[in-house]
């Protein structure tokens, strides 16, 4: 404790305490969390704890945890920073918002890398919740990164004064554990494997203002703009459409919201032009509160499908659906909620929550935190022609009652996963399914693995408590069973080798002897998890800490911003629907309240925009009216150029890679004609836009902008636009740059070699 005393005392002694000051409380984990100094009562430190307290609330600190605690003396004008952190492959930033700012910039850049090298967030990535903004970075790679903050005055011109940088914050990777990457050498959806965006995706952004509205250009027959979340992503039904599509959801999307469903049973339709089709299609909510509300997704046909980052709440009838023939799919750190009450007694809850059948295979379901669903996940059907293969790892199985899942016929690796508080059961195991049971933690449920038609499954007499199909296969190791009830049961192999749940290995390499089979149906266990051939290479998790480690990274980011305490006194052994939780999630309202990232429209967000985060080389697609368009990042430009060239930047992209371009696009500014062709995109000249290009002799360089009278720079030098917006300027062979003098819009640019 003493050191963070003289660290306090050492920032007192040169700091006055005043409002806009902070004391600055850093994790080893690199996140910080600030406070304003005039609102800090007291400090106080014992053994282990640091506390902070404020008049209304107090804030404990674990010292094994923390880095360092100092003050900060900053001027009134500058923006404060409340909390930064980082996440899987994303990294966040809340701060206070000022008067008199119109919008703010947001940049990032690796923590070991100068201030050259800070890139834009795209505007929609910048948001107010009223008492704050915050800022999401996705597509991250592993590291140490830093933010920096700008506000931005109503001509579009940043505001020096009000400038912060970050401390640092640290990504980490996801965990990509499980079949859905076995064998698969690309990245599953719109990223990398390394959590980088992919060179070609296409990225929209979907709010409830735009979801009916947005827009992308799409190959199908031929390129042509799609309009509405639903139309686009139908659209890549045609099988033509090669480039990955990421669509980032920001706030709540209401059913009512969407421009059409393609389900009728479930909502949004994602399918394939035939089984297996490749759709490189990545769903992922932005910051802690993404949800999608009043209905799920349907999933047919599709290869390489991701879902991430967002809850599902109210749900039709499955919250997601992998019907027919899908395959190396990815669900993980997703929220999944109450559905609507459906028509069958055991539907109060919504259907099943995740299901996987119809012969897909080689699927991955990870990091989901389950909220009191009724069932879980059903796992096969009859249909299914192979093993199948499907994981399921570090899911929080929170006060849910059944199927967890509940197999048939597929070959099911269940590891890692917090079973907390199970009315019903836990695995089961139907018609030849091969389930393998690992180092999971069983907090009061009642049957943690069944097998049909045997063992706890008929105990008492009973006709079957889940299935009156042939049995299937479990063998279990390494896992915990805590707070046991009266009503638990787990029958193993070795106490009954013919009323048995399962076959309780004494190592994890074990093999399960081929006379071990169930009794009804005889079937025998494949080994799977012993064959390299078959199984991915994973290191499972002690079960003893599962249960901290699936409550701290579980659902979204931070846990998301939906709270709830169950009773496990009452709500463990109660399957009926709560009420006031139901009630709650059919009310629930994001606290969000405008997009204010410079480039993207206020209050309803981009209208139709769709932009590549900055410096990842994406594809920028074209919004739709209304729109401004978002942020781009640089082109890999660089190209040394002589003779004759152009660039214009139809479909809000440069015509030419000779240009390295940081700037913003729009196509709702007018039009100019040149040489009997008219343009209507245009590159914004605002404060932050920058045109570099290097020559390898003297030319003539034309820029025909939109206003006359106006000034533009180039290399530093002011020059002004004709009476038509044209500057045409003289240039000496080398590199040169065109920035900003006056606002106004460029249209195209020549180079033309002087003879």
């Amino acid at each position: 404790m003493k050191k963070y005393l003289s660290l306090i005392l050492i920032s007192a002694n040169v700091l006055c305490i005043t409002a806009q000051n902070r004391m600055h409380i850093t994790k080893k984990d690199g996140s910080t969390t600030s406070y304003k100094t005039a609102e800090v009562n007291s400090v106080n430190f014992n053994s282990s704890t640091v506390t902070v307290n404020q008049a209304e609330e107090s804030f404990n600190y674990n010292d094994s945890e923390l880095s360092r605690i100092y003050f900060q003396k900053v001027s009134s004008e500058q923006i404060q920073i409340i909390e930064v952190g980082g996440w899987f492959e994303a990294g966040y930033v809340e701060f206070e918002l000022l008067d008199g700012v119109n919008h703010y910039n947001v940049y990032y850049k690796k923590a070991n890398e100068t201030a050259e090298n800070y890139q834009k967030l795209d505007g929609m990535l910048v948001r107010s919740y009223g008492s704050y903004g915050r800022a999401d970075m996705v597509g991250l790679a592993v590291g140490e990164y830093n933010f920096k903050i700008v506000g931005v005055d109503a001509d579009g011109e940043e505001i020096a004064t009000s400038t912060i940088e970050s401390t640092n914050f640290t990504v980490r990777a996801h965990d990509r554990g499980g079949f859905a990457h076995f064998g698969y050498a690309d990245g599953i959806g719109a990223y990398n494997n390394d959590g980088t965006l992919k060179s070609n995706a296409k990225v929209i952004y979907v709010t409830s203002e735009t979801a009916k509205t947005v827009t992308c250009q799409i190959m199908t027959d031929n390129l042509e703009t799609r309009t509405g979340l639903q139309d686009i992503i139908q659209a890549y039904q045609k099988g033509k459409e090669t480039a990955p599509l990421c669509v980032r959801i920001i706030g709540t999307i209401k059913a009512e919201d969407m421009d059409r469903f393609d389900s009728s049973a479930e909502g949004l339709q994602i399918k394939g032009k035939n089984a297996h089709a490749p759709m490189p299609i990545t769903i992922e909510g932005i910051g802690e509160d993404a949800t999608i509300h009043g209905f799920g997704f349907l999933v047919r046909n599709c290869k390489g499908v991701e879902l991430r980052n967002f809850g599902i709440m109210d749900f039709m009838d499955d919250g997601i659906s992998f019907d027919t023939d899908n395959s190396h799919c990815w669900v993980h750190n997703v929220d999944i909620f109450y559905g609507q009450t459906g028509g069958a007694s055991d539907q109060a809850k919504g259907d099943g929550s995740l299901d996987v059948k119809g012969d897909s295979q080689y699927m991955t379901f990870s990091y989901i935190h389950f909220w009191d669903s009724g069932k879980m996940s059903l796992c096969g059907m009859k249909s299914e022609t192979q093993e199948n293969w499907i994981s399921y790892h570090h899911n929080w199985f929170d006060h849910t009652d059944s199927r967890h899942p509940r197999v048939r016929t597929m070959t099911v690796h269940v590891y890692n996963n917090y079973y907390d508080g199970i009315s019903k059961y836990g695995v089961g195991a139907t018609s030849g399914s091969d389930v393998f049971v690992e180092n999971n933690y069983f907090r009061n449920t009642n049957k943690p693995m069944m097998i049909s038609l045997q063992g706890s499954d008929v105990a008492g007499g009973s006709e079957g408590t889940f299935s009156g199909e042939d049995g299937g296969m479990i063998k279990s190791y390494g896992n915990v069973f805590a707070e046991c009830s009266s009503n638990f049961s787990y029958v193993t192999y070795q106490q009954n080798n013919v009323e048995f749940d399962a076959y309780e290995a004494s190592t994890r390499d074990e093999q399960v002897p081929s006379s071990v089979t169930c009794k009804v149906g005889g079937d025998t266990y494949n080994n799977f998890d012993t064959d390299a051939s078959k199984i991915y290479e994973y290191t499972a998790d002690d079960a003893n800490n599962v249960p901290s480690i699936v409550m701290a990274n579980a659902g979204r980011m931070n846990g998301g911003d939906f709270t709830w305490t169950f009773n496990n006194a009452t709500d463990d052994a109660d399957y009926s629907v709560n009420t006031t939780l139901k009630n709650a999630i059919a009310n629930y309202t994001s606290s969000l309240v405008s997009i204010i990232g410079y480039g993207a429209d206020t209050n309803t967000g981009n209208e139709g925009g769709s932009t590549t985060n900055p410096g990842e080389g994406g594809t920028t697609t074209e919004p739709g009216e209304g729109g401004d368009g978002g942020e781009t990042g640089g082109n890999e430009g660089g190209i040394e150029i002589s003779g004759s060239v152009t660039c214009h930047f139809t479909g809000k992209t440069p015509s030419n890679n000779a240009f390295t371009i940081d700037g913003n696009y729009s196509d709702n500014k007018g039009s100019v004609t040149v040489n009997g062709v008219t343009y209507t995109d245009c590159l914004k000249i605002e404060s932050s836009t920058s045109i570099t290009f290097t020559i390898t002799e003297p030319m003539t360089l034309t820029l025909v902008l939109d206003a006359s009278g106006k000034v533009i720079k180039i290399d530093g030098e002011e020059y002004t636009t004709d009476s038509e917006g044209i500057v045409t300027v003289e240039l000496p062979a080398g590199s040169h740059e065109i920035t900003k003098g006056d606002t106004m819009n460029l249209y195209f640019i020549s180079l033309q070699s002087i003879e």
